[in-house]
């Protein structure tokens, strides 16, 4: 058989300043000679992986679905998710035993944020001599990130700190990382999107790249008007279902652009959850801010910019309040609830919250064709907390939820029920393997999980 790319995979718009990706098109897939007149095209779409973090945990009986298998009722807070139902996975049961104390006294949501993607018990340190082990992320990263252009990105919506101390003695580089390149080396995370945008789509020189902003903002020009003309020539080129594929990925590139410019008009007295001001590009509404950073990891799928992601909703022991659904209080303050009914009622409505947003992104994914599927399709999301509840401090039976097939080896639509003290780290094998990343073992895994496939 012989094969003939008709596009490059690789193929981008480029401009002063500007280098745009392009998704999936039907023309950067092989096509299979079978015969006289006859063609067959080969559908390789890659698969992604990404891992998002709430802190504080989650009210679980409000979260945990009643029934188990494929027949299963979506609780309270996972109603948000009723249009992706059938492309998810709740897990019941996995556990982060290295999350606990085990000797190391207080500092349970520090821990919770290194342990997530690690599985690795973080050395007790408020100094620089901090510890833990490489998350799941950065060995997916250190396999895939050589076909993509980026290895990985790490988004957030918590300024991040490395120093002092943040939880009880543990330095604060465990509370504001789940990224880990090595031991000792927390990957920072970008909380603000507009800069996020500008490293996706900006070019391979920094001196053009500020030119190029500089003019857009001066001009008030899109980056797409710096591809224009590359954008013409290739659509020219393109069949009828590829002009309008172009078509569609250009214009949500636009939209997004669009939110981006308002937020660079944000009151002067706009703070974050500090009482800090909040740098241009960032959005005064929280759920805005969480969808725009989802938007630039769809953005950075569909274009495969990178296949790896992490995400950090807010920083372990975050005490955001949430007056947008009428809830006043600090998350954290209310995660210690006593068993209090209105602290609970208050908590549930927070993770809903929070859901509400996952599943806004899960939607983006899903209404985006590639190959004989969507793009959701070809995902691993994972979302959860390395707590289960915020009062008792506990690592087992985590709120863990997985999104997409992994490119059809994962059967979703389920509700599994796993043996507690079934380590969550038996999860990051699998999803390694189902990305071609086969290795022994990570933090404290005893072998595969079974039953996803």
């Amino acid at each position: 058989m012989a094969f003939r790319n008709q596009l490059s995979r690789r193929t981008v718009l480029k401009g002063l300043g500007a280098s745009l990706s392009l998704p999936l098109l039907d023309a950067m897939q092989p096509t299979v000679a079978v015969g006289a007149g006859n063609a067959l095209k080969e559908t390789a779409s890659p698969q992604r992986m990404a891992f998002m973090f709430v802190p504080n945990g989650a009210h679980l009986p409000l979260w945990t679905p009643q029934r188990s298998g494929y027949d299963y009722d979506l609780p309270t807070i996972l109603e948000p998710l009723a249009r992706v139902q059938d492309d998810l996975t709740v897990l019941t049961g996995l556990t982060h035993d290295k999350g606990r104390a085990n000797g190391d006294g207080p500092g349970d949501h520090a821990r919770s944020a290194s342990v997530f993607l690690t599985g690795a018990q973080p050395h007790k340190t408020a100094g620089a001599d901090f510890r833990v082990g490489v998350s799941v992320d950065q060995v997916a990263a250190s396999h895939l990130g050589k076909t993509t252009r980026f290895p990985s990105l790490e988004l957030g919506c918590d300024a991040a700190r490395t120093t002092g101390s943040c939880d009880s003695g543990y330095a604060c580089a465990y509370s504001h990382h789940i990224s880990w390149a090595s031991a000792n080396s927390p990957v920072a995370k970008e909380i603000n999107p507009r800069l996020v945008f500008e490293r996706l789509f900006g070019g391979d020189n920094q001196t053009d790249n500020d030119k190029a902003r500089a003019k857009r903002d001066f001009f008030q020009k899109s980056l797409l008007d710096f591809v224009a003309e590359d954008a013409k020539q290739l659509h020219s080129r393109l069949g009828r279902d590829d002009q309008h594929k172009l078509d569609e990925y250009l214009a949500g590139v636009r939209a997004i652009e669009r939110r981006l410019e308002q937020t660079n008009r944000k009151s002067p007295e706009s703070v974050d959850i500090d009482g800090m001001p909040l740098p241009a590009g960032i959005p005064d509404d929280y759920a805005e801010h969480l969808r725009l950073m989802g938007d630039m990891m769809v953005l950075a799928f569909q274009s495969d910019l990178t296949r790896v992601c992490t995400f950090m909703f807010g920083r372990a022991g975050s005490n955001r309040s949430y007056r947008e659904i009428e809830v006043p209080d600090g998350h954290h303050n209310l995660s210690h609830h006593g068993n209090d009914p209105v602290k609970l009622d208050k908590i549930s409505r927070i993770n809903r919250y929070h859901v509400q947003q996952f599943a806004y992104i899960l939607e983006r994914l899903k209404a985006i064709p590639e190959g004989d599927g969507t793009l959701l399709d070809n995902c691993m999301i994972l979302y959860g907390s390395g707590l289960s509840d915020g009062n008792r401090h506990n690592n087992e039976n985590l709120p863990v939820l997985l999104a997409g097939q992994g490119g059809g080896q994962i059967r979703s639509g389920r509700h599994v029920v796993y043996e507690e003290e079934t380590p969550m780290t038996n999860l990051f094998l699998s999803m390694l393997d189902r990305v071609g990343v086969s290795i022994d073992y990570l933090g404290d895994s005893t072998g595969r999980l079974p039953y996803l496939g």
